[in-house]
């Protein structure tokens, strides 16, 4: 892409204030409203921050990293950074869609770009019916909870919990259990990326669930259901031979 106006974010840390003083230094920007590109200092949450901040007015994004992992981000550098956003290579990517009811009735809406998951909110485990696109596909789910990632939130909580790390061009969604205890057997799913995943929460009054899209979280639902919002795009920018789809590869290879 040819870059136009820059804008610089920075996580609150020493390290990415830092690199962003130098940055602004160097480069003119403005503020992040009126940029065209926003670089992101820090590491995979501030990206996270970031993307949701400008979810209903996406913009690219290109991230460098001075945080911890790190794996939405690209190397820092100083030099050459304009070079670097006109040759980067761009990935696409939705987020998941989240309408919960709780149990006092209230609707809650929201966003996610790693993944929308269900947890007990208590010592009790959660028994949790799951149906695909109006199809019950699972009577009873006795667990901690359950978990539904993009294939750019793979590498993530899903990874972490035991799930598949999905390229990015599959099309899928990750359909993973929370220390399932009930069917022992049961390993999760993998979906096509157009389904639609309706959750009830079974004795919810007796057995009290969270839900939570990325970083918001509601409590006490009885019903969760998620699908692809392919009303949103949302654009990383990578540099050449760091791409999303690269980096989830790499993953796959430890």
């Amino acid at each position: 892409m040819r870059s136009k106006t820059i804008a610089f974010v920075a996580s609150p840390t020493r390290d990415a204030r830092e690199a962003a003083a130098l940055l602004m230094r160097r480069y003119d920007h403005v503020s992040p409203e009126e940029a065209d590109v926003v670089v992101a200092l820090g590491g995979d949450g501030l990206m996270l921050q970031v993307l949701h901040r400008f979810m209903d007015a996406p913009k690219p994004i290109y991230g460098m990293n001075r945080g911890t992992v790190g794996f939405l981000m690209n190397e820092f550098g100083e030099d050459d950074l304009r070079e670097r956003l006109d040759n980067a290579h761009r990935s696409v990517i939705h987020p998941l869609l989240m309408q919960a009811t709780d149990t006092e009735g209230r609707a809650h809406t929201a966003r996610a770009i790693n993944e929308v998951y269900l947890l007990r909110q208590t010592h009790q485990t959660a028994k949790l019916k799951i149906s695909v696109d109006g199809q019950v596909r699972l009577e009873q789910l006795i667990a901690d909870g359950v978990l539904c990632a993009t294939a750019a939130g793979s590498t993530a909580y899903n990874l972490s919990v035991g799930g598949p790390i999905l390229p990015l061009d599959a099309k899928l969604l990750a359909l993973t259990p929370i220390s399932a205890f009930r069917p022992r057997r049961w390993r999760g799913a993998l979906l096509p990326d157009y389904a639609r995943i309706h959750i009830e929460v079974l004795d919810a009054g007796h057995r009290p669930v969270a839900a939570v899209a990325d970083h918001t979280e509601f409590r006490r639902v009885c019903t969760v259901e998620t699908s692809l919002d392919r009303t949103t795009d949302l654009v990383l920018l990578h540099d050449p031979g760091h791409s999303l789809d690269e980096r989830i590869l790499r993953e796959q290879f430890g």
